[in-house]
């Protein structure tokens, strides 16, 4: 479990990442799925360096002619915030079928509120960069 309140966007995706792949287990491999499931709560409250909730856009494209939609960060936060962890957690896994598995055990939640306490989640400690 995870309480994005406050963590840096591509910070925080890439470690749930690595913990979606099973990197932090001895066990892991790369071609099998070892990872733990991830359940991310307050998710509109993440932090974005810079002017990236104006600069950075998000592109969709509906497969008719003429139906390419393009959103802002910004405007995507404030509509759906879930959305905007999941796709930088998606673009940090594999591009095949074993990535497509490993991103079902994500649960993203906007609030502080979720439905996953019956399986008591344990708390994701992430180590902060160590000065040399």
């Amino acid at each position: 479990m995870v309480d994005a309140t406050g963590q840096t966007l591509g910070r925080l995706a890439s470690r749930i990442a690595a913990v979606l792949e099973g990197k932090h287990k001895p066990t892991y491999q790369p071609n099998l799925d070892t990872g733990d499931h991830v359940i991310v709560v307050n998710a509109a409250r993440i932090a974005v360096s810079g002017d990236k909730r104006e600069s950075k856009i998000y592109y969709r494209h509906s497969g008719h002619p003429g139906g390419l939609r393009a959103e802002s960060l910004g405007r995507l936060l404030d509509r759906r915030p879930e959305e905007v962890i999941r796709r930088a957690v998606r673009g940090m896994l594999p591009h095949n079928r074993l990535g497509a598995e490993q991103l079902r055990h994500l649960k993203v939640y906007a609030g502080s509120e979720h439905p996953h306490q019956s399986q008591r989640p344990e708390p994701l400690v992430i180590e902060e960069a160590r000065e040399a």
